[in-house]
């Protein structure tokens, strides 16, 4: 019987099955938070999240919105878009996001990623 580290294919298809396995786990212990956009403001002030959730923008106002970031933690913009859309940000990196709205500038908040 040969060592799993003297076959090549063998190794490589444990180290993929195992990859998928802990790429499933963070996947599933990622949670998906909701801040919602009404009356030209987000409906918190601060969320608390962890590397790997997920934050949803929904649009609850008449007229359009364009959340978006350019803090180094993440950066992002997504777009202008209308009542009753919603739209999705994963965070990745641990860190302080402001996050704001380009069309209605007193619009903002912050996501502490852990």
């Amino acid at each position: 019987m040969k060592s799993i580290s003297t076959n090549p294919i063998r190794k490589k298809t444990i180290i993929t099955v195992l990859t998928g396995i802990l790429v499933c786990s963070a996947l599933y212990a990622a949670n998906e938070f909701s801040v919602a956009q009404k009356n030209k403001s987000f409906s918190v002030k601060t969320l608390d999240i962890k590397v790997g959730d997920t934050v949803s923008f929904p649009n609850e106002d008449d007229f359009f919105h364009n959340v978006y970031s350019l803090s180094p933690a993440k950066i992002f913009d997504l777009g202008s878009y209308k009542k009753g859309e919603t739209k999705k940000v994963i965070f990745d990196k641990a860190g302080i996001i402001t996050v704001q709205c380009a069309i209605h500038p007193e619009m903002k908040m912050e996501i502490v990623v852990k």
